[in-house]
């Protein structure tokens, strides 16, 4: 695969998701993983009947998606349940992002996936890696306004997922999300910029 691909990834609540619609309104293309693994467990999504054979009924709502809730707490707290869910999904998810990936036309493509370093897999697709960050109190505020979480609950998976100081290794570029979004536009901005020079040149 010969496309121009920057892998962004970064902890919850760093905005991930508004900086890959600030490079969609300026004509990237984004392939979520996230997004992909809502679509597979969403009513009647390719990944339903698995959980339910698996996990059982008490994970599954009643319009047949998947209790997202219940789940997350589940494996939060069942190690191998997660391993369970993971085995499920990963492929899942892997296939289709190549799918997409290859159906892109765009200048380059952003591939969001949250546990970019933890997973590793996708790296070898990767022409760079961005990664979004912010300080952890604005990484709390905003993942527990916008789900239904505590911010214990928010501290609790910034604990579980990879370090800011190894995340930010592994950039080739950072974004850093503290400021207001004028800000994160202007940056934006100039990202794009630089990664449409960069695939001009990779074609």
């Amino acid at each position: 695969m010969s496309k121009f691909i920057v892998g962004v990834t970064g902890g919850i609540g760093s905005g991930k998701s508004t900086v890959a619609e600030l490079f969609a309104k300026l004509g990237a293309g984004v392939v979520d993983t996230d997004a992909i693994s809502r679509q597979l467990t969403a009513p009647g999504g390719g990944a339903i009947q698995a959980i339910r054979e698996k996990f059982g009924e008490a994970f599954i709502n009643d319009d047949g998606s998947m209790n997202r809730t219940a789940m997350r707490d589940h494996v939060f707290n069942h190690p191998p349940a997660r391993k369970q869910l993971e085995s499920i999904l990963h492929g899942r998810i892997r296939d289709a992002v190549h799918a997409a990936l290859e159906a892109a036309t765009q200048p380059y493509v952003l591939l969001v996936v949250p546990l970019l370093i933890e997973v590793g897999s996708y790296r070898p697709l990767l022409s760079r890696v961005l990664v979004v960050d912010c300080d952890e109190e604005h990484q709390v505020s905003r993942a527990s306004a916008r789900r239904d979480m505590t911010p214990e609950a928010v501290r609790a998976i910034m604990a579980a997922q990879t370090d800011r100081k190894t995340r930010l290794r592994v950039a080739d570029d950072v974004i850093e999300n503290n400021g207001d979004l004028a800000s994160l536009e202007s940056v934006v901005r100039t990202l794009d910029r630089q990664y449409r020079t960069m695939a001009a040149g990779t074609a």
